[in-house]
């Protein structure tokens, strides 16, 4: 049995939202709502849904880039949400983050080699020869050549600036790579290239992930479990065969009959949802998704459901199973 490496319980963050002429607190937007899983040793867990469902402000806030509202994030046995600053300093030496823009997240004023070595100077590791040396073997790795550490982000495709984006994340050699939506602005013949790569890179330095992504097709491909959130909530978890043969949560079954399939004699139910997604500041009571639901019964626009195992490792929380 794999060890536990991170395990979120009952992860919540909301955002305040004020108005008037002394911008009093009028509401909030509940981003994260209540969301629990677990992650171990070697895994890649696939986190997928609509844009807004709060998959990106879950991977940040598990890093502490947006501070939690409640609830806890242990890592390697430490609650994240309790430690110091210097001590979150320390921990994010095995916790990194790839990030969805790769044309935002690099600094267009400083060299590629002075990019990938800043997490090496902040944890204070090697020398400046060493780091050098080190920006020049994570630049191969990651497909590029030792030449390009003196070249600067605008002369690079965005491919390539993703492979940037990757190398950063590795210099310090993390447990934990959060990477959110590290493809979805890329070409598809790109995103390939980045996948394979991101797969060689985890057998080779023990890599665990957190992949976020609203590409369907991309998670069933590098993922070995799959988290599906909805405004905020997540509404089923399991391994990628069984949730792609067998979804039981309607949304599950909604966003499965959406991806297309190459074959043309292929007859598929395409599930159409009902209405639009609800605000993320005004959720509807009981179960967020019954505004939309076909299979809706009374209890759905009541009681929120728990997100309960019905197998060995598949959750879901819907009321049509007990």
């Amino acid at each position: 049995m794999a060890k536990l490496l991170l395990e979120v319980k009952n992860l919540k963050k909301y955002f305040d939202l004020k108005g008037g002429i002394f911008g009093k607190k009028v509401g909030e937007v509940k981003a994260v709502d209540d969301v629990s899983f677990t992650v171990y040793e070697g895994e890649i867990l696939g986190i997928v849904g609509e844009s807004g469902c709060g998959k990106s402000t879950t991977g940040k806030t598990i890093l502490r880039l947006i501070e939690p509202t409640e609830g806890s994030v242990i890592f390697d046995g430490k609650d994240v949400t309790k430690v110091s600053e210097e001590d979150m300093r320390k921990l994010r030496r095995d916790m990194q983050m790839i990030f969805q823009d790769p044309y935002a997240s690099l600094n267009p004023r400083h060299s590629i080699g002075k990019i990938i070595s800043e997490p090496l100077l902040v944890h204070g590791i090697g020398t400046a020869k060493e780091r050098k040396k080190k920006v020049k073997e994570l630049l191969e790795i990651v497909g590029l050549n030792a030449y390009h550490a003196s070249r600067y982000p605008h002369q690079f495709s965005g491919g390539q600036r993703q492979r940037i984006g990757i190398a950063r994340a590795l210099a310090v050699n993390p447990k934990l790579l959060i990477c959110d939506e590290p493809v979805s602005a890329l070409d598809v013949s790109v995103q390939s290239q980045i996948l394979n790569l991101m797969e060689n890179l985890k057998n080779e330095f023990q890599l665990t992930y957190l992949f976020i992504a609203h590409d369907l097709s991309v998670v069933k491909h590098i993922s070995d479990r799959v988290g599906v959130m909805y405004l905020g909530r997540m509404v089923e978890l399991a391994g990628k065969e069984e949730l792609y043969d067998q979804p039981l949560h309607p949304y599950t079954k909604a966003l499965l009959s959406a991806v297309p399939v190459p074959d043309p004699d292929h007859k598929s139910e395409r599930v159409i949802l009902e209405g639009d997604v609800p605000s993320p500041s005004n959720p509807p009571t009981g179960c967020a998704f019954h505004t939309r639901c076909s299979e809706r019964i009374d209890i759905c626009k009541t009681k929120r459901p728990s997100f309960k195992r019905i197998a060995d490792h598949h959750f879901v929380a819907c009321h049509l199973y007990p």
